[in-house]
């Protein structure tokens, strides 16, 4: 069984990635790991140069040094001492082959393709041996190890610091726009379609009753302000689901609530079936923002 799985090299300042092991292992908690490594890998810059993220099977290890890091995906057995000397090794065999220079200039993902077949090497060797070549190199990491421990890493802190980096929490009001959605659905354009029609409609009567209302009943005021509003609710549901916001799950229901209170208030203007559909339209738009989530963007990285 293979004690390290994947290893990552990538910049500090800005989480570029630079080279990476081949993968040949695609068990879920693996795959979840590697996504880690992209959240943590845009936060580096604020964590100490070493550090350990436990999982159940699976931890992450990683060293930072002269603006880059080495990251890897261990097996839980593998005792911590040997994963930070194949980190060790690592750093070696990468600074040896790249200047400082080189890697600063680096301008697109994975520069360094050329660098995996020794990542490749290095791996089967640990995997295979169980260790560095060298037993001083062991005994020199594990009494380093005791005076200056790694930081073990809340991935949760981690997650919420680097939200807007990666786009798994909500942005405030005003920035939600800049965050890409998922694609835009069949069901999708239909709930415009039918929010547009119900926006119309309500404007349309409720601009015709203006007229009369205050001509001859103005007691009718109050259903002209229920038909405006509720198509002042229909507009902002399609923005809802055409755009990223914050508190989207509140808006959402309020503008649901609303739209149910008008059209209840104009029973009486508007017979059972024509209630029905308004109020059907309203639900089902509710749903589809709900359901549409923001894009993850995992090509970021390609982890």
């Amino acid at each position: 069984m293979s004690l390290i799985l994947f290893a990552f090299v990538v910049r500090v300042r800005d989480g570029l990635p630079l080279s990476a092991s081949t993968d040949f292992e695609h068990n879920r908690e693996l795959q979840e790991r590697k996504q880690q490594l992209r959240t943590i890998s845009k936060a580096l810059a604020r964590f100490p140069d070493r550090g350990t993220v436990k999982g159940q099977q699976l931890n992450i290890y990683f060293v930072s040094s002269e603006g880059v890091s080495y990251m890897t995906v261990c097996h839980c057995s593998l005792p911590v001492a040997k994963a930070f000397c194949f980190l060790e090794d690592l750093r070696w065999e990468f600074t040896a082959c790249f200047n400082s220079t080189v890697v600063a200039l680096a301008a697109r993902p994975y520069p360094f393709l050329e660098f995996d077949g020794t990542i490749q090497k290095l791996k089967q060797q640990y995997n295979q041996s169980g260790g560095p070549a060298l037993e001083v190199t062991l005994a020199e990491v594990q009494e380093d190890l005791r005076i200056h421990p790694p930081q073990v890493i809340n991935l949760d802190e981690v997650e919420l610091s680097n939200g807007t980096a990666n786009g798994h929490m909500e942005q405030g009001p005003g920035s939600g726009q800049n965050q890409r959605l998922e694609p835009v659905t069949a069901p999708g354009i239909l709930s415009l379609v039918l929010n547009i029609m119900c926006a119309s409609l309500n404007v349309i009567r409720g601009v015709h009753l203006i007229e009369y209302t205050f001509q001859d009943d103005y007691d009718g005021v109050w259903n002209v302000v229920a038909f405006l509003l509720a198509f002042i609710c229909c507009v902002f549901q399609c923005h809802l689901y055409l755009f990223h916001s914050s508190l989207k799950k509140l808006k959402s229901f309020t503008l649901l609530s609303v739209i149910v209170l008008c059209n209840l208030f104009l029973f009486g203007m508007r017979n059972a079936w024509q209630l029905i559909f308004h109020i059907s339209v309203a639900s089902l738009s509710t749903v589809l923002i709900l359901n549409r989530k923001l894009q993850d963007r995992t090509n970021d990285c390609g982890v």
